[in-house]
């Protein structure tokens, strides 16, 4: 089973602090970000006290500065609540008169008899169930099915990395059947949901009229479970909209009942099939499909599917005709320049609106990123761009930039990380940061840019004016050489609210400089990410009391 992934190891030492994963930060595609912390709400009013609530609390711990003890105020003083991470959580929106979201989030914890004892109740009352990786198996889902069939009031329900199994899903399922359930996102990822469980599906769909979200990832449901799946699909009383399906061992047979899905309904907005070998032939039938597609599909996302140059031909038709699909991810698959080129005329039609284009580990080289550049230039469309992975060079580094400088370019975020660039590359970023007031994020990690380049991106970035916000510089030979234009940098720049040093040659005196600026009241960062970086105990003292005095600031180590 894939547990929740454990924080790196700080070496000297030991941190508590959010970590970010070594996956996160080696992926050529967009890594999940933390949470950033949430101002407490106002004038929330706790509802009143039952002998039998508090008793059940007394038994839950809650994460500091969560909002369950302003909305539970009548037991946030009972003894036996440790407080070390959030298990239950209340959203408030200030402004709003409806009452506030009640939501049970757990990740990560084997559940005891008791204190599953203790939950099943909230299963039944709150509108939020996440109960992620807490070694569940087929023996809880009687109880999660009988708590859910008296939950009227549940939306979301999210049991990922549990070894349920097909019996277990089953199980669950059977209990969403109720005519009250109003259940509209439902995640069984990574759940050992096969084949041979799939038969329920049909049923379900159909009697979930308010399922919006399905995601279904990390389960070998196999081409005879997809097709079981699509079933559902079809039926008139379903009116899903997002459907993930990555690491499902589809191959090009699953895109044909696919393809009849995506002409038969109106209702589907993203559709996640990545890593899942499709191969030439079954991309060609899923473009088919959304060629004569009734729905108005607005993500697609194919990467890792064996997606050939070929392909680019059949997406090239998609792209110009479909005007709701802003988001198109083909990362990893060998394209080249070929691909970009048959691809490039759909983007550049009319008719492409596309917002997002993720083209990670594509074997684009500085011929293809050429052709890109003309899009860069004509669309003012699209905003995010990612070339991560990619043997560019220097000169397409220059390229880039000059597009980045031309007044239809609107793009504000750019991944160019592991690109093969060098510090030769970081005069044109700099110059063209200092021009560009659009461009909010830019990906650098994994080059050897060293301490010249990124003193070179520091003078610019201190220009007034300039206004990214968030800049990843893992990876790129950094030293404690370059921490004084770093720390500089914190001061003088008003814009930039995220940096990224993690897995660069800095010790003790560098982040010490760092530290010096973050404590400063001027300093408007509020994320440093220091991801595999050692230090003593002398600059973790000075950690701890920083995140102390400046709650606003997440340090990520």
């Amino acid at each position: 089973m894939k547990g929740c992934r454990a924080g790196p190891s700080r070496g000297l030492v030991s941190s508590s602090r959010g970590s970010v994963g070594e996956g996160d930060l080696a992926r050529g595609s967009r890594p999940a970000r933390p949470p950033r912390s949430k101002a407490p709400p106002q004038d929330v009013t706790p509802p009143p006290a039952r002998a039998e609530d508090a008793a059940l609390l007394s038994g839950l711990r809650w994460r500091p500065g969560s909002h369950v003890p302003q909305l539970c105020g009548p037991w946030q003083s009972l003894p036996g609540s440790p407080l070390p991470f959030l298990l239950l959580e209340a959203d408030v929106d200030k402004g709003s008169t409806s009452p506030p979201t009640m939501k049970l989030d757990i990740q990560c914890e084997q559940l005891s008899d008791a204190r599953w004892t203790e939950l099943l109740p909230l299963i039944q009352q709150y509108e939020v169930v996440r109960l992620d990786d807490c070694g569940l198996t087929e023996v809880r889902c009687k109880d999660i099915g009988s708590a859910l069939r008296a939950n009227p009031s549940l939306t979301e329900l999210s049991l990922r990395t549990n070894e349920l199994g097909d019996g277990g899903v089953h199980l669950v399922l059977q209990g969403l059947q109720s005519p009250t359930c109003k259940i509209q996102k439902l995640s069984l990822q990574n759940c050992c949901l096969t084949e041979a469980g799939c038969g329920v599906l049909p049923g379900v769909l159909r009697s979930l009229p308010t399922l919006q979200e399905l995601h279904l990832s990390d389960n070998p449901l196999g081409d005879a479970g997809l097709q079981l799946l699509c079933e559902g699909l079809l039926d008139p009383q379903c009116h899903l909209e997002k459907l993930h399906l990555e690491y499902c061992n589809l191959t090009a047979a699953a895109c044909e009942p696919l393809a009849a899905v995506l002409r038969a309904t109106r209702d589907l907005k993203e559709l996640v099939v990545s890593n899942n070998d499709m191969g030439e032939a079954g991309i060609r039938e899923l473009c088919r499909g959304l060629a004569d597609s009734a729905c108005q599909l607005e993500t697609l996302k194919l990467e890792n599917c064996g997606l050939t140059p070929a392909n680019c031909k059949d997406l090239c038709g998609i792209v110009a005709s479909q005007a709701s699909l802003n988001e198109l991810d083909l990362g990893s698959n060998p394209l080249g320049d070929a691909g970009i080129a048959e691809l490039c005329p759909g983007l550049l039609s009319p008719g492409s609106q596309l917002k997002t284009l993720w083209l990670w580990e594509c074997d684009i080289t500085a011929s293809g990123c050429r052709d890109l550049c003309r899009i860069l230039q004509a669309k003012e469309t699209l905003k995010e761009l990612s070339l991560a992975g990619n043997s560019l060079g220097d000169e397409s580094a220059r390229l880039l930039c000059d597009s980045l400088l031309q007044p239809g370019c609107q793009l504000e975020s750019l991944w160019v990380k592991s690109c093969n660039l060098t510090a030769a590359c970081c005069h044109h970023f700099g110059s063209m940061l200092t021009q560009n007031k659009r461009l909010l994020e830019l990906q650098l990690s994994s080059n050897q840019l060293g301490d010249s380049g990124v003193q070179a991106l520091c003078q610019a970035l201190g220009q007034p004016g300039t206004t990214l916000r968030v800049l990843w510089l893992g990876d790129c030979d950094v030293t404690d050489g370059a921490c004084g234009g770093l720390a500089s940098l914190l001061l003088t720049n008003r814009s930039l609210r995220e940096l990224d040093l993690s897995n660069n040659g800095l010790g003790d005196p560098g982040v010490l400089q760092l530290l010096g600026s973050l404590e400063q009241s001027g300093c408007a960062l509020e994320q440093l990410v220091l991801y595999d970086i050692y230090w003593t105990e002398v600059v973790e003292e000075r950690l701890r009391a920083l995140e102390g005095s400046k709650p606003g600031l997440r340090i990520i180590s």
